[in-house]
């Protein structure tokens, strides 16, 4: 059958002008991209405008903290939880033995603020895929209060944290509150460049997902949730198999029934240093957890780098040059409206560019590989998000 005079047609202007076209299909992307900036701007103005009520009571709140060796800046991290001004909470932290060192950091802080109720929990080797997981798991078991929020070791916070959470679980029907976090990168340029990423690109996304559909996950190194809500979707049993837990915990808070939302708190989530191979792995163990956590969002993050396509449509198109400018000008408006307003931390300009095309590749290495490595071992990653380890093999 012959193909018609239209078809005929266009098979024939792809012939002749294959780049032509190339850069149509880029440039239409592009524009998506930069509406997409666009609408950071609009979802953090929104966030923003939210403002909580007033406390009408102090409900007592259980913190939960999964601990693993002496991590960077672990004593002043802990510290900030020990002085919160509340005044009904716990502290529990679980170590998986008695060596681990940073049981000497958590007794002298106990001696320290012996008026805070506090408690290590050892908890033995985790049987679980996550680790963390079954630390929570192990902590929760012995928590005195319904409402906990669970924190990594790397976060530090103001003294109002617990105050801002009891104020918005005074919603009877919130279960799960994530914590937005401001990246704080150690010395070394690897670091500075994936929180600029951290900062900017990731929660970026987050604001937008949360203004266009509520927020159906869950996120980030601070969460805080009713133990009721966590039995009512199976207990962390339910998540020990996945790698992202905090994304997995959300959906399943959103699918019984429950409300989650964005809390109006911003932790700092000190990051640390790293050489250029911790680096990879950690930004390759996001990406490829990403996809199958979320993945059309993933895919979807093709519209989150304006200056990629920017590039990609001048490298296609020399004369549709303007759009780098106009590109440029929005990233940086969606940067700096996330990162200072949002987060409240400053921008290394020079350095947003270069992580814009490192976080290019890294999204199309993302694609590639089901193998992440973490704390030292490897894992393989399963299409619906599970994660099991992998046998270290001897000669």
């Amino acid at each position: 059958m012959l193909p018609s005079a239209q078809g005929a047609s266009f098979l024939l202007f792809f012939t002749l002008h294959p780049g032509q076209l190339l850069a149509d299909v880029l440039f239409l992307v592009l524009c998506g991209a930069i509406v997409y900036s666009l609408l950071q701007i609009v979802a953090a103005s929104r966030y923003l405008a939210a403002r909580p009520p007033a406390l009408q009571s102090a409900e007592p709140i259980s913190i939960l903290k999964p601990l693993a060796g002496l991590d960077l800046d672990l004593e002043p991290n802990l510290r900030t939880f020990f002085e919160q001004d509340y005044p009904a909470f716990e502290i529990l932290f679980a170590v998986r033995s008695e060596a681990d060192p940073a049981v000497k950091v958590v007794t002298a802080l106990q001696r320290e603020y012996s008026g805070v109720p506090s408690r290590l929990v050892v908890t033995g080797e985790p049987p679980y895929p996550n680790a963390k997981v079954f630390s929570l798991d192990r902590m929760l078991a012995v928590a005195a209060n319904d409402l906990v929020v669970m924190s990594d070791s790397d976060i530090r916070v103001t003294r109002d944290l617990l105050h801002t959470i009891a104020i918005e679980f005074q919603d009877a029907h919130l279960g799960v509150a994530t914590c937005p976090y401001c990246a704080v990168p150690g010395p070394s340029l690897w670091s500075r460049l994936e929180a600029i990423g951290m900062n900017t690109d990731f929660w970026g996304s987050a604001l937008v997902a949360r203004m266009l559909e509520g927020m159906q996950f869950a996120v980030g190194p601070t969460i805080a949730a009713r133990r009721r809500v966590l039995q009512s979707i199976g207990g962390f049993a339910r998540l020990k198999d996945y790698l992202a837990e905090d994304f997995v915990l959300g959906k399943l808070a959103v699918e019984a029934g429950y409300g989650v939302i964005l809390s109006s708190f911003v932790v700092e989530h000190h990051i640390g240093t790293a050489t250029l191979q911790q680096n990879v792995e950690h930004r390759l163990r996001w990406a490829r957890s990403t996809r199958r956590s979320r993945p059309a969002g993933y895919v979807g993050q093709l519209f989150t780098m304006p200056l990629p396509l920017a590039l990609l449509v001048c490298a296609a198109a020399f004369g549709w040059w303007p759009v780098l400018p106009i590109a440029a000008v929005v990233r940086a408006a969606a940067a700096y409206t996330v990162s200072r307003r949002v987060l409240r931390t400053k921008i290394s300009w020079l350095l947003l560019p270069i992580e814009d095309f490192l976080g290019f590749c890294f999204w199309i290495a993302g694609f590639f590989g089901n193998t992440i490595s973490w704390r030292g071992h490897r894992y393989r990653l399963f299409s619906d998000g599970r994660f099991e380890l992998i046998p270290e093999s001897h000669p």
